[in-house]
């Protein structure tokens, strides 16, 4: 019986993917209704604002009727307070749901456990903690969140065969065409998971060399939030990152005068002499920012790696040879959890647990 419960928390995680990027910051959720071991409804969180995955579960079984002596099953304890959408559990409650399969509980301090007892206390059979591991996994960006007040940090880097990040100032004089040490399948990729992540962050010298766009092209989906380490305001309104018609801005700076401040683009103070990954941090879980991709530069990644303030890094390895120039970051404590070729590129995932 306990195969059949991991069975449908499964299902509950394979569907709630389909929010990844759209969700947050809501949680990804996927809830599955089942009627004689058949599932007669499923649903996942809508893009944000939108309707729960309970109620989209709910919404989808024809044959209401069914539902007295159906089960649910969902990935995270159904919300018991009034938000953008009113109570999952009163939803629950009024179709007479009886048994409900949760995968963990919510962490949220407005749920937490609220609504396991306002079902209980309704007469349904809850029995929760159903693939635990797996659905914590599954909602690690909601849950950093909540539990360490910070968003879910994912590094993200490519280097050469040799270990480099850029080349030496001497070749990029002699040819200063862009050195792509990725290949095109890869910087796809890239594109992709930043359709996944509510924000993308970058330091002032990548911006000045590169003029990055750091908004969505090879791949369909949102354009995360851009966040700018710019201490003194030194990159000049004519770059790409301050086109807020394609994604939205915001400028970490210790500039107070506002009148430096370009129109449209949010700026946060931070204190530079602090720890500036942990103040990023602060300002990014005041906004609600789940999850950050960060696509800095050397300085950028290792000041997060040095502060231990990282969840994930994904390290793509091309082919070239520079011999000489910036080094990539080393990460000291390495899990790789993943490796992948793609092309003549490898892409190797680790976690920092």
């Amino acid at each position: 019986m306990v195969k059949i419960h991991e069975k449908y928390i499964r299902r509950c995680i394979e569907i709630s993917k389909k929010a990844l990027g759209t969700a947050a910051p809501n949680p990804m959720v996927g809830a599955v209704i089942t009627y004689k071991d058949s599932i007669i409804g499923e649903g996942y969180t809508s893009a944000y604002g939108g309707a729960h995955a309970e109620v989209n579960a709910i919404k989808s079984v024809k044959d209401k009727s069914l539902l007295p002596n159906s089960s649910i099953y969902v990935s995270l304890e159904p919300c018991s307070h009034f938000g953008k959408t009113p109570p999952c559990v009163d939803l629950i409650i009024k179709h007479q749901i009886k048994k409900v399969f949760i995968g963990i509980m919510d962490p949220n301090n407005k749920v937490s456990g609220r609504g396991i007892k306002k079902l209980k206390e309704a007469g349904c059979e809850v029995t929760f903690g159903i693939l635990e591991k797996e659905c914590r996994f599954h909602l690690r960006r909601f849950l950093s969140h909540h539990e360490k007040k910070r968003p879910y940090i994912i590094l993200k880097w490519a280097q050469t065969k040799d270990s480099f990040l850029a080349p030496s100032k001497e070749m990029r004089e002699g040819d200063p065409s862009p050195y792509w040490i990725s290949n095109t399948l890869s910087r796809q990729r890239v594109h992709k998971w930043r359709t996944e992540e509510q924000a993308i962050l970058a330091g002032t010298n990548t911006v000045l060399q590169d003029n990055p766009g750091l908004n969505v092209r090879d791949w369909y989906g949102n354009s995360p939030s851009r966040i700018i380490i710019d201490k003194e305001l030194k990159i000049p309104c004519s770059c790409k990152i301050f086109d807020t018609s394609i994604a939205s801005t915001i400028i970490l700076t210790e500039n107070s005068n506002k009148q430096s401040y370009f129109p449209e683009v949010d700026y946060e103070l931070i204190d530079f002499k602090n720890n500036v990954p942990y103040e990023i941090c602060k300002v990014l879980f005041k906004k609600a920012i789940n999850s950050v991709l960060v696509e800095g530069g050397s300085f950028t990644l290792n000041s997060f790696l040095n502060a231990n303030l990282w969840d994930e890094a994904r390290v793509f390895t091309g082919p070239g040879i520079f011999q000489n120039g910036i080094k990539a970051p080393y990460i000291p404590i390495k899990k790789l959890m993943e490796k992948e070729r793609i092309g003549k590129d490898y892409l190797e995932t680790y976690f920092n647990d």
